[in-house]
């Protein structure tokens, strides 16, 4: 019998470190060689973890709810020697490495589980300035330098709860929240008074009331919007937009396209189609802020926002959507939609959308003003698509009331650099697109 190691896995080149969210199974199981043995969550992503042999689960060394580092074991399996598969350990990086990979792959073998902090530390002395300790440490995430570098905060001066004290987006806030304000009192706001609580004091529970921690889903979510809500200025504009056409133009092609697909044809394929070619002819509605700097993408990443059961939301990305047939998107949107919900997405396929569509309509919502993801200067909101009376001209003038397939069209965009009017345009230009589609299709 031989044993073999099951390690954190890196799920993605800036990820280094994975929370084992839920064991799938337990000590004494039998698995299968890419059975699911565990699940994890990152800053990108949650997934299931296939084990790399088969065998019996012998060991748990990382409990659920508990963050380590990539490379880190998490469990030992018990198999037979004849067909053991248990992936080549990681070599430590030099002490030259450069790469915020290898630097944080090497720390989880330099930090054992039990010395990371779950929440972050007070300050400590730091290491001795360009050791290995002190590399790790300063290498932080892009966002979490941006905003450091946006307060004017030292992160080398501090000591995080990620590997090897690396500072964490959890971190930098914490530290920012606590900080006094130039020119004011410790906690005054422009609403309290001195002394006060900015954000009100912390509920308590009642009697009977039941309390339950965030998952992990959702504390990711819920840290992703306030800094999204923080670093846009936030403008909506509405628009009401007649789909019957598209209907019509869908009814009419469903039965063909479904044959011969073997996709299921809904109406978001049209909505996705229109947005990727009015983007082309709208950059900075493509486009992302990088402090005085405009970047006006080139490719056209479409991120499509699914609700997880029972609770949860994650963004798939459809990349090149600009170059997708209808066909292409339909297959795009069932494939993630439904990879997303069995927890199947990669990192990279939840990364670098340009613009993103949210559809709080198959719920029969009306109308809602989304919050604008980071890194890029808008949102698509979709309302419910439904029957309503609307005056309609005639072609001599007269007025009449018809009953036309409408939906409301929300746009929430970065007014920092998207003006109204370039907002509106874009709209206006989608409308058409939509209201005027033809018969084959786009």
């Amino acid at each position: 019998m031989a044993r073999i190691d099951v390690i954190m896995p890196q799920m993605g080149e800036s990820i280094a470190e994975g929370t084992v969210s839920r064991w799938l199974k337990k000590v004494g199981d039998a698995v299968k060689r890419d059975e699911a043995l565990f699940e994890i969550s990152t800053d990108k992503v949650d997934a299931e973890i296939p084990s790399p042999s088969a065998g019996i689960l012998a060991e748990i060394l990382v409990g659920e709810g508990t963050t380590v580092g990539i490379n880190t074991v998490v469990a030992r399996l018990e198999t037979d020697a004849s067909v053991s598969l248990s992936a080549p350990a990681a070599a430590p990086a030099p002490v030259e490495a450069a790469s915020p990979t290898a630097a944080a792959a090497a720390s989880a073998k330099v930090v054992a589980p039990t010395a990371i902090a779950s929440t972050a530390k007070p300050a400590e002395p730091s290491a001795p300035a360009g050791s290995f300790e002190d590399r790790v440490r300063t290498k932080s995430s892009p966002l979490v330098r941006k905003i450091a570098a946006e307060h004017g905060v030292e992160i080398g001066a501090m000591s995080g709860s990620g590997i090897a004290g690396r500072v964490t987006r959890k971190d930098i806030e914490a530290f920012l929240a606590d900080r006094p304000t130039a020119g004011a009192a410790v906690g005054a706001s422009m609403h309290a008074p001195s002394g006060a609580d900015p954000h009100g004091p912390m509920p308590t529970a009642w009697a009977g009331d039941k309390v339950e921690p965030m998952s992990k889903i959702r504390r990711l979510t819920s840290e992703h919007m306030t800094n999204a809500r923080r670093s846009a200025a936030h403008v909506t504009t509405f628009f009401e937009i007649d789909l019957t056409r598209m209907s019509r133009v869908r009814a009419h092609m469903r039965k063909e396209f479904e044959a011969q697909t073997g996709q299921k044809l809904t109406s978001l394929p049209f909505i996705l189609q229109a947005v990727a070619k009015q983007l082309k002819r709208h950059p900075v509605l493509n486009a992302a802020v990088a402090g005085t700097d405009v970047i006006y993408r080139n490719a056209v990443n479409i991120g499509i926002a699914v609700a997880l059961d029972p609770v949860g939301l994650i963004v798939p990305v459809i990349k090149h959507a600009d170059d997708l047939s209808l066909a292409g998107l339909s297959r795009s949107v069932n494939d993630l939609a439904t990879r997303a919900r069995g927890k199947k997405l990669s990192p990279t396929e939840v990364q670098d959308a340009t613009f993103t569509v949210t559809n709080p309509g198959v719920f029969g919502s009306v109308m809602g003003t989304p919050i604008i993801p980071l890194g890029t200067t808008a949102i698509l909101g979709l309302g419910a698509i439904e029957k309503r009376p609307k005056v309609m001209t005639g072609p001599d003038g007269e007025d009449t009331i018809a009953i036309r397939t409408c939906a409301y069209f929300s746009l929430s965009f970065d007014h920092r650099v998207v003006d109204g009017a370039d907002a509106d345009k874009f709209m206006v230009d989608l409308k058409k697109t939509l209201e005027t589609i033809p018969e084959t299709g786009f």
